[in-house]
């Protein structure tokens, strides 16, 4: 498999990005693509960007965080089921896709469900940002995977400056021990399509 190597700290990084994740699309479902890698690496912030650019190619897009997906703080192992039942299998069958959002003040997920768009649903772009995302069970639906990738420090530094932050620190070393078993058994990183390298902010 040939790997696509993208830098952001090089100009025209998301350009090239949105190059590769357009093709083909426009074929009547949506193209699912990922945005996988550890928690700071900056998957939110690609996501957002790619979403952007596709929009101003005149490609719907559109982002699901994993974040609505995980029911809690120890749900990261559910969350890629949840992931393929509610929105991937529909979309790959041309079902109507929708997911429900878990209330994190709650702790529950709610009882509306977000749908997604149908401009997107028709041919455009889903772009699934989190970790969990590329899972092993995920990947038969999947267009494309991106990997983000930006080294520890700089993670943690990102972590520690979330506006989110005071809530996060609590379950910080909880959400780590879950992604380090999960990146462990289900290897993302090794079944990207593109490696995007983040070392800086994107």
């Amino acid at each position: 498999m040939t790997v696509t190597r993208v830098d952001t700290g090089r100009a025209g990084w998301v350009a090239r990005l949105a190059e590769t994740v357009a093709e083909g699309s426009g074929r009547g479902r949506a193209r699912v693509v990922v945005v996988e890698g550890r928690s700071g690496s900056g998957k939110s912030t690609v996501a957002g960007r790619l979403r952007a650019e596709l929009e101003a190619r005149g490609v719907p897009a559109a982002v699901l965080s994993m974040e609505d997906l995980y029911p809690g703080w120890h749900g990261l192992a559910r969350a890629p089921e949840l992931l393929v039942s509610w929105v991937l299998e529909p979309l790959r069958d041309g079902r109507p896709a929708s997911w429900h959002r878990y209330d994190w003040e709650r702790g529950e997920f709610t009882a509306a469900r977000v749908p997604v768009p149908s401009e997107v649903a028709d041919g455009g772009v889903l772009v699934v940002e989190g970790c969990g995302s590329g899972a092993r069970i995920a990947r038969p639906y999947l267009d494309l995977s991106v990997w983000v990738a930006a080294p520890d420090a700089v993670r943690a530094r990102r972590l520690d400056a979330r506006g989110d932050a005071a809530v996060y620190a609590p379950y910080r070393r909880v959400w780590a021990e879950q992604e380090a078993v999960f990146y462990a058994a289900e290897r993302p990183r090794e079944h990207a399509d593109v490696i995007v390298d983040n070392p800086r902010g994107a």
